[in-house]
C-alpha cells in the first residue's frame, strides 16, 4: 500500500491544474508544457496537476492524455507532487489512466464523478471502489456537479472513505458550503479537502481544509500559493488581503468556459500560443477585453488581444 500518511503530509497547498498547451496546429506543445511546469515551481506552486478540466482532457486522446501525465512527472522530477487527472466518462479508460499514473511514479490521482452519464449514488460507489482498489495509489475525488451534472453526496464519499483506504481527499467544485463542511464532519478531520472553486479557496482553509486546485494559479500562481502560505504562517490579515485581491482576477477567468479565458490571459502574457481544440474556442473580443484590463493589474501583458 503506498504511503498515505506521507501522501496526507505533502499534498497540501495550492496543487495548479495546468492547461494542456496547443500549437497553431493543435498538436500539444510539449516544451511550452515543460515550460509551463518550472514556472509554477518557481513561483511557489505546492504540487501540480494535468489533464483535470483546465487541461482540456476532453479533447485529448487516451495517449495524449497518457503523453501529458509523463511529461509532467518526468518535468517536476520529484520536486513537486504532481497528480494527474485520471477520470473519464468512460469506466475502462479511467481504470487505463488510474493505473498508467501509478506505473509513471504520480503522487497521486484525481479522479472525476463520471460526467454526462448521470449515474446514481450506488453506481458512483461501485465505480470508485472499483477503480481504487485496480491501484496502489491515493486516489483524490473530484466532485464538480456544474461539469458532470451529478453530485456525490456525502453519505456515498464517506462509505467510500470508510472502505478504501487509499481514497485521501476530495476536490470540491461545488459551491454549497454546508456540503462541504459536512464532508469533514462525516469523512473525518483528517480528509483532505480541496476547494476547485476559487472565492471559495480561503473559507475552505479556515474549515480545516487542505489547500485548494484553483484555475486562477495558471496566470497569477505566486499569488494564489502565497495566500496558503499565508495562512498557515498564521497571517490571517495577508490571507485575507490576498483573497480578495485576487477576486477581480478569479471572477474575469470564469465569465466563460475553462480554460477559455485562461488560455487567452496566458496568450496576452506570452505564455502560451492561445489554441484550444473545438468544440471549446476562445473568449469573444469584447471578453478579451476585459480579461486584458484586469489582468493588468496583476501582471505584465505584452501581447496583443488575440483577434
Amino acid at each position: 500500500m503506498a504511503n498515505l500518511t506521507e501522501a496526507r503530509a505533502k499534498l497540501r497547498g495550492s496543487i495548479a491544474p495546468i492547461i494542456t498547451p496547443f500549437h497553431e496546429d493543435g498538436t500539444i506543445d510539449e516544451q511550452t508544457l515543460k515550460n509551463l511546469i518550472n514556472w509554477h515551481i518557481e513561483s511557489g506552486s505546492h504540487a501540480i496537476s494535468v489533464t483535470g478540466t483546465t487541461g482540456e482532457p476532453s479533447s485529448l486522446t487516451l495517449e495524449e492524455r497518457i503523453k501529458v501525465m509523463d511529461i509532467a512527472i518526468t518535468t517536476a522530477d520529484g520536486r513537486v507532487p504532481v497528480v494527474p487527472g485520471t477520470g473519464s466518462t468512460n469506466h475502462q479508460e479511467t481504470m487505463v489512466l488510474t493505473k498508467k499514473a501509478q506505473e509513471l511514479g504520480a503522487d497521486a490521482a484525481l479522479v472525476i464523478v463520471p460526467y454526462y452519464n448521470k449515474p446514481s449514488q450506488h453506481a458512483l460507489y461501485k465505480h470508485f471502489k472499483t477503480v481504487t482498489d485496480s491501484v496502489d495509489l491515493p486516489i483524490i475525488v473530484y466532485n464538480i456537479p456544474g461539469r458532470t451534472a451529478v453530485n456525490m453526496e456525502v453519505k456515498t464519499l464517506a462509505q467510500l472513505n470508510k472502505d478504501c483506504p487509499n481514497i485521501i481527499g476530495v476536490k470540491e467544485s461545488n459551491k454549497d458550503f454546508e456540503h462541504v463542511n459536512r464532508v469533514l464532519l462525516h469523512c473525518g478531520r483528517d480528509f483532505l479537502l480541496y476547494s476547485g472553486i476559487e472565492l471559495l479557496c480561503y473559507p475552505m482553509l479556515a474549515i480545516g481544509g487542505a489547500g485548494y486546485i484553483s484555475a486562477t494559479a495558471n496566470v497569477a500562481p505566486k499569488k494564489v500559493a502565497e495566500l496558503y502560505d499565508a495562512w498557515i504562517e498564521g497571517d490571517l490579515q495577508k490571507a485575507q488581503n490576498l483573497h480578495f485581491d485576487l477576486m477581480p482576477l478569479n471572477d474575469v477567468l470564469f465569465k466563460d468556459t475553462n480554460p477559455a479565458p485562461l488560455k487567452a490571459a496566458l496568450g496576452m502574457m506570452g505564455k502560451i500560443h492561445p489554441a484550444l481544440r473545438l468544440p471549446m474556442d476562445l473568449p469573444s473580443k469584447a471578453l478579451q477585453e476585459e480579461i486584458r484590463s484586469v489582468l493588468s493589474n496583476y501582471v505584465d501583458i505584452p501581447n496583443e488581444v488575440i483577434s
